[in-house]
């Protein structure tokens, strides 16, 4: 077996959070593939012997710079990318956790070139992935946050 990310033998385990700082929500702005350049939740690979809390909350640091409690899980995602020949491109299992931002400012480090906390409306509107709205849209229903107009129906 491989440990290839791209056009691999086995899907990867990755982790991503929905870290809130009140009614806001962390994102950042991909720097490499899969989705580069595009809006998404901080999170990244698991490592071998890591459980998924403690990749959650490495994953956070690395990519923002926070540190987070992390909470209770959200979903598990899968989000696969077709590649040639049949094959997929990109194979990753996403266990997506709540978290709460403990004290900062978000600086882009890692994976990410850009990371800010964004109201949902906001949020929202830069995210292309519906898994990503969807998971976000879960983790806000269960704080008691009301989705923004036009969004409503994202947890479904």
């Amino acid at each position: 077996m491989t440990d290839a990310r791209e056009n691999p033998d086995r899907p990867v385990v990755a982790v991503g959070v929905v870290a809130f700082r009140g009614s806001e929500v962390l994102l950042i702005r991909r720097g490499k593939p899969p989705k580069e350049g595009d809006w998404s939740i901080p999170g990244g690979r698991q490592q071998l012997g890591e459980g998924t809390r403690a990749t959650a909350a490495r994953e956070v640091q690395e990519e923002t710079g926070l540190d987070v409690a992390v909470g209770e899980l959200i979903d598990v995602v899968d989000f696969i990318e077709p590649g040639d020949g049949g094959r997929p491109r990109f194979h990753y299992t996403l266990v997506d956790y709540m978290a709460e931002v403990l004290a900062g400012e978000p600086t882009a480090g890692d994976d990410a070139v850009e990371a800010a906390f964004l109201p949902l409306d906001e949020a929202f509107r830069r995210l292309k992935w519906t898994e990503t709205r969807r998971v976000i849209a879960l983790a806000a229903r269960r704080r008691g946050l009301a989705l923004p107009a036009g969004f409503e129906n994202e947890a479904a």
